[in-house]
């Protein structure tokens, strides 16, 4: 028997409570970071640091593929089976069962299989953008806890948080950043780039100078933290221009303004309840970029394609046209 409506709206975007899962998702997070650490150390060097991104898959996250060895590697995270995939373009294989396990067990068998592939790789192993304990990958034995069905609600708003902004992406002809996972903040992002150049960020450190190299516009989704609070769409521009804190128009209910980080959040569990969950992202998105084109003079003109948004229209067939071929 097909799902109701209602009961396909619960399964592809359920509610995440961060206390609901707040053990697993710090576990996780690490164990994020440290794949993300490896794919930083194999890849070169991209604009805004793309490089050293996650990428969603039907099943999870990958790093998508990275030179070592001689060949190609990815690391692929299936939070369907609950296993991390070792893959290289020699055809070797190794799996990890994703399971209830220090964050430091996670280290040693992940270094421990680039090693058997024949890749030798080094990281700096403490936490980075994570409040609190910073113990270092190594020796944390105290985040060991991993909520399978947690992890799959989690993911299901992955999903549908990629299809969104790869949609929001499509009638941009600007510069424009691929829909990725950032590591470090676990975040879900896309970044519409005006064409000007911004302010130099660069007493700010090399990593904030070169993400903001340039005038953005950024939106995604982030899981949340007790400090926080819970999971949220959000949207910011960098530089803000004037106004854009209380300018936004036509933004879904529930969506605010957060002075403490700087962007518009809009609470996950607003998008959950609403009739039309993917309408709700597509507004949000639109609104908050409306703000930050309209305030910081964006040349929209050669930024935006609006029909490229739109399924193509197929014309008509002639009246004696012979039928389409289809294959038996």
């Amino acid at each position: 028997m097909a799902a109701s409506p209602s009961n396909r709206r619960d399964r592809d975007f359920p509610e995440l409570p961060f206390g609901d899962w707040k053990d697993t998702q710090e576990t996780l997070h690490r164990w994020l970071q440290i794949v993300g650490k490896v794919r930083m150390a194999l890849s070169p060097m991209e604009n805004h640091w793309w490089q050293v991104a996650l990428y969603v898959t039907p099943r999870g996250l990958t790093t998508s593929p990275m030179p070592a060895a001689g060949g190609s590697l990815s690391i692929d995270f299936d939070f369907l089976s609950h296993t991390l995939n070792l893959l290289t373009s020699r055809g070797e294989q190794i799996q990890m069962e994703l399971s209830s396990r220090s964050v430091a067990e996670f280290f040693r068998d992940v270094m421990a299989s680039l090693r058997q592939l024949g890749v030798e790789v080094e990281i700096h192993q403490v936490p980075q953008e994570i409040e609190g304990d910073l113990t270092a990958f190594g020796a944390d034995i105290r985040h060991a806890t991993y909520d399978p069905a947690a992890v799959e609600r989690w993911f299901r708003a992955l999903v549908q948080v990629d299809l969104a902004l790869r949609r929001f992406r499509a009638p941009y002809t600007g510069k424009s950043s691929p829909v990725h996972f950032f590591w470090g903040s676990a975040d879900l992002a896309l970044t519409r780039f005006s064409g000007r150049v911004a302010p130099s960020r660069r007493a700010e450190g090399a990593v904030v100078a070169e993400a903001y190299a340039e005038e953005v516009f950024s939106t995604g989704f982030w899981h949340g933290t007790a400090e926080l609070g819970e999971a949220s769409l959000y949207a910011y521009a960098t530089p803000e221009p004037r106004g854009f804190s209380d300018s936004a128009q036509d933004l879904p209910a529930g969506a605010t303004y957060s002075q403490q980080l700087g962007e518009y959040l809009l609470p996950w569990s607003r998008v959950c309840a609403a009739d039309d969950p993917r309408g709700v992202m597509q507004s949000f998105f639109n609104a908050t970029y409306e703000a930050a084109a309209r305030l910081g003079r964006w040349e929209r003109h050669r930024l935006e394609r609006p029909f490229l948004a739109q399924p193509p229209q197929q014309e008509p067939a002639p009246a004696d046209a012979p039928p389409p071929h289809v294959d038996a």
